[in-house]
């Protein structure tokens, strides 16, 4: 009986963490459901679903670094393995990004996958511009929506310089964007 007992408290537990993600998901508290997915991975790494809505949240609260693992560890279903594709696509264009700011990489002959995900479409914008003399900032105007504007730039700091992307709405300021 206690067994029992204690299964039942283990499959409650862990539905309701999973359920508190998904709540908090809906609720757009995506740095929360990062956090909670990231201290509670070990538990749930064999639920892809789990993992894909940890990968999802953490995208959202830009904190594109943690999509590595889920990357490597979505990979059992059709559904799964697509999301390690767009993650894929997404981390390696900031990776590329940075070194192109950083460094002077030249990004411009790369022909890579797209997203919709706001560094996905600065990344894009960024390679048009081809070769040219490094600049402090960069202004873009999204392709598909004249009023919604980016601007990218570096934040340098003796460690470790960041990525800029700040989203322009009719000249208002929507969204900053910080990676490292």
């Amino acid at each position: 009986m206690r067994v029992l007992l204690i299964i039942l408290i283990t499959i409650s537990l862990y539905a309701d963490t999973k359920q508190d993600m998904f709540n908090l998901y809906q609720n757009k508290k995506y740095e929360n459901v990062c956090n909670i997915g990231f201290n509670n991975f070990n538990k749930y790494r064999q639920d892809e679903e789990y993992i894909s809505l940890y990968a999802f949240a953490c995208l959202n609260a830009d904190y594109i670094d943690r999509l590595s693992t889920p990357v490597a560890m979505l990979k059992f279903s059709q559904e799964s393995r697509s999301n390690s594709a767009y993650f894929s696509v997404i981390l390696m264009q900031k990776k590329l990004l940075y070194h192109a700011l950083i460094d002077g990489y030249s990004i411009s002959s790369l022909n890579l996958p797209t997203t919709d995900y706001v560094l996905s479409k600065v990344f894009d914008l960024y390679a048009k511009i081809g070769e040219h003399e490094p600049r402090n900032f960069y202004l873009f105007e999204d392709e598909s929506n004249s009023k919604l504007t980016y601007k990218l730039y570096l934040i340098k700091d003796d460690e470790l310089s960041k990525i800029v992307i700040e989203e322009y709405y009719s000249s208002a300021i929507i969204k900053k964007h910080i990676y490292w």
